[in-house]
């Protein structure tokens, strides 16, 4: 009985000292974010260069070619993407106040329509419910957060190459510091495998998402639908909520230019592409057992956005699907990650 009461008590305390040590991590990553941003960002803009980075040098390409080759074009890549954003959300901050007394109009006519069939709302509260600077600040501050981010480009570059770099040699780090490498290294390169291919199929379908939504609004006739494109592809890592948030801003825009019927054709613009994207090809590609339970994407996105702002809100479903797939490569953990998942029944990971 006393050994009993003595390895629980143990278990106990165990439990104990890993949630402190992981709520002053937390409060340390916290506290300097600004690092963190960056060296976040920078891993995961490597985990997205690392295949073609591998593949180059597989075929006999020489270290330092590989590196500027795909160097150049995540590069060329985000200084494409934050030129865009730049003159697309300064044009649209420059034609918000039309957009806002236009927005105005509609609900104005949407209450009154409201009151003939008998429902009378207050305008007031109605009317700051759908405001549309409140909306677009927000879309805003989180397109801002990524470019601030961003603007320690040098920094983060030279994270990117030592962490490619460090890359090549990992297996044998590995290797060395394990006491059963032949147990230990196959579940670690398959974790890593994991993070690598989630990362890169999902990076494709938010690229396809965003060039479908961009596309779309473009025929509708839409203003700016490269950057709502670009924010659903952003967006996109953040499944099922970031596609409602994505949405919001272009449906407004779609009310103020063209009316009810366009904004309610944009909606189903939305509707379907990410039906196509999200529900069809991504779990057909990417498999069930990559999946995250709706409430473990909502707290995930609560958290990371509290740690590390607008660009931990980004890369909050990314850090803890990668934090999923590594407790998923290990027996002793495998609990939580199915725990973290959409389907109890898809672990283990494919």
């Amino acid at each position: 009985m006393a050994e009993k009461e003595k390895t629980k008590r143990i278990r106990v305390t165990g439990v104990l000292l890993n949630t402190a040590a992981f709520v002053i991590i937390v409060a340390g990553i916290r506290e300097a974010n600004a690092i963190f941003v960056q060296f976040f960002l920078a891993l995961f803009i490597s985990v997205l260069l690392a295949p073609p980075f591998f593949w180059l040098k597989d075929r006999g390409a020489h270290t330092g070619i590989a590196l500027f080759a795909v160097l150049l074009i995540g590069l060329s890549g985000t200084i494409l993407l934050a030129t865009i954003l730049g003159t697309s959300l300064d044009g649209l901050l420059n034609a918000l106040p039309g957009y806002e007394s236009a927005l105005d109009s509609q609900f104005g006519l949407l209450l009154n329509w409201l009151r003939t069939i008998g429902a009378d709302i207050p305008q007031d509260p109605f009317l700051k419910l759908f405001d549309i600077s409140q909306i677009m600040n927000l879309a805003r501050g989180t397109v801002r957060g990524v470019a601030a981010a961003l603007n320690n480009i040098l920094f983060i570059t030279l994270m990117v190459v030592f962490i490619l770099i460090e890359a090549s040699g990992f297996p044998d780090k590995l290797r060395a510091i394990s006491g059963d490498p032949e147990k230990s290294l196959p579940n670690m390169m398959k974790a890593i495998d994991n993070v690598k291919r989630y990362m890169a199929i999902k990076t494709l379908i938010s690229l396809g998402t965003g060039i479908g939504i961009a596309i779309a609004l473009t025929l509708v006739g839409v203003d700016f639908p490269i950057l709502w494109g670009l924010l659903a592809f952003l967006l996109n890592y953040i499944p099922n909520i970031g596609s409602l948030i994505a949405a919001i801003p272009a449906v407004l825009l779609a009310l103020v230019q063209f009316g009810w019927p366009s904004a309610i054709l944009t909606i189903g613009i939305y509707l379907g592409v990410n039906f196509v994207f999200a529900n069809v090809m991504e779990p057909r590609i990417m498999g069930q057992g990559l999946g995250l339970s709706t409430l473990v994407v909502f707290l995930s996105l609560l958290f990371w956005g509290w740690v590390l702002g607008p660009v931990g809100m980004l890369l909050s479903v990314p850090l803890t699907m990668t934090a999923k797939i590594i407790l998923d490569s290990n027996e002793s953990t495998r609990n939580i990650a199915i725990l973290l998942s959409s389907d109890p029944k898809s672990a283990p990971t494919q």
